[in-house]
């Protein structure tokens, strides 16, 4: 992926540490020792982005205990920098064509431990998305983690993590957080193979894939074995994926995020119409 072809986004912040505001340049790693994969990747089992920071028992505003300055390597800064300034372009380029107005999301660098509108997270949650301040947030040393304990390597598989969190942004803009949150409060099952936070995530997924086909046509910057790197991605955090290599069995009762050949399925939906119409996971089997 020749991702320098692309600009760079304003967007990227970089935390100060101490519960202070955030700054930009420098980055950082996290420890997480001999955790298992499933402790490794939380992010891939959230129910939704409060539900998840809910369980750090922190309040939104309070300090995190591991928070730390950010130390980001240039160039890993640079690349973030260059795939979220590609995600403005295309779905800016997107919600204009629906009369709409894309607004920006923040990309948020952290070591250790941040605080965020959703409340405080530690490092293991890893990469996720906050609708109450409209931000991602990510520490770089997952990166490391995807390709050591997924492996999962190649700057094509680390640029669709990114673009799936991106997807969530662009899923509180379009409403669809505000209506499965509403859907959760009047009992609707949100776990499961069918439930609601499969369906969500795999939208996510399907819209990654739509960024790649519209930055693929604007910049020509995909290289052969890109896709594959991203589908490697998708299979190798699939629910049942992750859950057979951690417990030795897989529960579809505690799908959250849908099995390796449906996260597959969607992304590549996504690529290869380039159509967010295509993306209707909440319709039919997922």
């Amino acid at each position: 992926m020749d991702w320098r072809k692309g600009g760079s986004s304003s967007n990227v912040e970089v935390d100060s540490g101490g519960g202070g505001g955030p700054r930009f340049g420098g980055g950082g790693r996290m420890g997480l020792g001999g955790l298992i994969v499933l402790a490794l990747l939380g992010w891939i089992f959230f129910k939704n982005p409060l539900a998840l920071l809910d369980q750090s028992g922190t309040p939104p505003g309070a300090p995190t205990q591991n928070s730390t300055p950010a130390q980001v390597d240039p160039e890993q800064q640079a690349f973030v920098s260059a795939i979220l300034h590609s995600t403005e372009q295309s779905w800016g380029a997107i919600f204009q064509a629906h009369g709409a107005t894309y607004v920006e999301p923040k990309l948020h660098l952290f070591s250790g431990g941040v605080n965020t509108a959703c409340g405080g997270a530690s490092t293991a949650v890893g990469p996720f998305y906050c609708p109450g301040d409209q931000k991602v947030y990510l520490d770089l040393a997952f990166f490391q983690q995807l390709q050591d304990e997924l492996h999962s390597s190649g700057d094509f598989a680390r640029a669709y993590v990114i673009a799936h969190e991106v997807g969530h942004h662009v899923q509180k803009l379009t409403g669809v957080f505000d209506k499965v949150d509403e859907a959760r409060r009047r009992g609707a099952p949100m776990d499961g193979a069918d439930g609601l936070s499969v369906r969500q995530e795999l939208q996510a997924d399907c819209y990654a894939g739509v960024w790649a086909n519209h930055s693929q046509q604007s910049l020509q910057w995909l290289q052969p074995g890109d896709i594959e790197e991203a589908l490697n991605a998708a299979s190798h955090i699939g629910d049942d994926a992750l859950q057979q290599q951690a417990q030795g069995r897989v529960r579809p009762d505690t799908f959250t995020h849908g099995t390796s050949a449906q996260r597959v399925k969607w992304f590549k939906a996504g690529f290869s119409s380039g159509d967010i119409a295509q993306c209707n996971t909440f319709a039919g089997q997922p």
